[in-house]
Order: structure tokens, then sequence, then C-alpha cells
């Protein structure tokens, strides 16, 4: 199982004529926000593969669109808008083949703008999903593989400022599910010496910006 994750910016890798070459082998896409639903669809379209998606704190116009029900936003609301099929992952649990998937998205909260969460307010978001993540212990033997968020886990890859501040409650969510992955965005990587991936507690964190694969069958992703 290969998984193309994707974050905050279009990366002219993925944004190609090359795209179905070179991401040939990708089984499920991640997007851990801020990215354009444009360039959902052009991937979508392309690769003709599962894409699940948290929305960040920028790119949050359609998040409006999104009812309580929907599973995707290929459905049509009374305003007419339609999206590019992709599922929104936004507080649900997935199951795509052999691999569960949770999704958390929004920031910290720094200016009160939409999609913005106290670590309190996120840790409600989390209780949410704690039903079906017992569920999913009693069945399957595991609470999940992938969590999918937007910002990172707090003292992991994250900033001094507040709005790149990471979520402490993401940490207890770690320590108390042990998810295989957690997969974030929020947080850019210019400098090549940036670390992007972290073991911790048993799980490996990772900064998706641009894009990176997971291949589930390994220990390491790229």
């Amino acid at each position: 199982m290969k998984i193309l994750c994707i974050s905050d910016k279009i990366d002219p890798l993925v944004y190609s004529q090359q795209i179905k070459e070179r991401f040939s082998d990708i089984d499920i896409i991640l997007c851990a926000g801020d990215l354009p639903h444009n360039y959902l669809d052009y991937i979508i379209s392309n690769l003709n593969k599962p894409l699940f998606f948290v929305f960040g704190n920028h790119n949050v116009e359609e998040l409006r669109h999104y009812k309580k029900n929907w599973n995707s936003i290929m459905l049509q609301d009374d305003s007419g808008y339609m999206g590019c099929g992709a599922v929104h992952l936004g507080t649900k649990i997935k199951k795509e083949g052999s691999v569960i998937m949770a999704g958390l998205g929004g920031c910290m909260r720094y200016n009160d703008g939409f999609n913005q969460f106290t670590d309190f307010e996120m840790k409600m978001e989390i209780f949410k999903l704690i039903p079906r993540l017992l569920w999913n212990k009693i069945i399957y033997g595991r609470y999940l593989d992938i969590l999918l968020t937007h910002a990172p886990p707090c003292g992991i890859h994250d900033k001094k400022d507040k709005c790149h501040t990471g979520f402490k409650s993401f940490l207890w969510f770690m320590k108390t599910f042990k998810p295989r992955y957690l997969v974030h965005g929020h947080i850019h990587l210019y400098d090549l010496n940036e670390k992007r991936t972290t073991e911790w507690n048993g799980t490996t964190v990772i900064n998706a910006f641009n894009h990176y694969i997971i291949n589930m069958g390994d220990n390491n992703g790229r």
C-alpha cells in the first residue's frame, strides 16, 4: 500500500504532465490541508485513486459547503457548488482497503479565524471519534493506522509562534490510540536540514509539505 501525502504548497513534481508515470503505483492520496480543490481535482483525475483530506486554516472557503452527513464533495448543494471528488476526513474515520484513517483539520486558535481551535476544543473533536475508534479496536484489533491532521503535535515539528504551535491533545491521541502514522501539514519546509519525520512513542510523525510517500509495507517512507 503506497500513500501519496501532500500539503500546503502545489508541488511541480505532482502538478506535472508526468504525474501518471511518476506516481503510477500510488494507492491512496492524503491531503493535510491548505491546498486548492482544483489541485486535488487534477490529482484525482490523473491518478484515479481515492483522495482524503482535511481543511487547514487557509483555503477554507469551501468548508461551509460541508454538511454533517456528507462524505465527499462530489455532492451539489443548494448554491450549485460542486466539489472535486475528494473525501473530507475532518473529524471522521474511514477505512480504505486495509488502512484505517482518521482526520482532524484546523490549527491552533491565533486570531479567531475560521477552522481554528484551542487545545481543549481540539480534544473535544477527538472525543467525537472515540466510539468509532473503540469499535475498530474490537473488530480489527487496532484503533487506526493513520491520523491525518493539518497542525502538528505540540513539540514535534511545530514553531514557537501561536499560529504554528502544535496541539498537546495530539500527543494524548498518539499515546492512547497508537496510530502507526500521524501525517500533518501547516509547517513549511524551506531548509533541507529541517526535520520531516520523527518517531514518537511508536508513531511516525510526518510533515507532508509539498509531497511525501509512505510505503505501508516498509517502516520508512520517502
